[in-house]
């Protein structure tokens, strides 16, 4: 399976995907998520920098994250061609594909 993770945010009250540093120092809440391609949560970690998050709001971020990876596990399987459709067809644990994205956002 694939595995890909993104960091989601709420700065000025708007969440975003995928923050820059100067958007991850203003953060009010901060999470990391990293999923599979199959949609299984492998890793999630928010913290709250500033006032806390409800509920409603953790679920808009972890349906933001899966937005972010499900365009990241795209991209793997294009960056793979035609490798990228064996690696969905091999059993749990068999194969496992990494990428993040970092590049493109403005990060040193």
């Amino acid at each position: 399976d694939y595995v890909a993770a993104v960091s989601v945010g709420k700065v000025d009250g708007t969440l975003l995907l995928e923050l820059v540093f100067e958007e991850d120092s203003r953060a009010a809440v901060d999470m990391n998520v990293v999923m599979t391609g199959r949609g299984f949560l492998v890793e999630v970690q928010g913290t709250a920098e500033g006032e806390p998050f409800t509920e409603d709001e953790l679920r808009a971020m972890l349906a933001l994250a899966r937005q972010g990876i499900a365009q990241l596990i795209a991209l793997q399987k294009q960056a793979l061609g035609p490798l990228g459709m064996v690696i969905g067809e091999q059993g749990e644990g068999e194969g496992t594909v990494v990428a993040e994205t970092q590049a493109g956002r403005g990060h040193a």
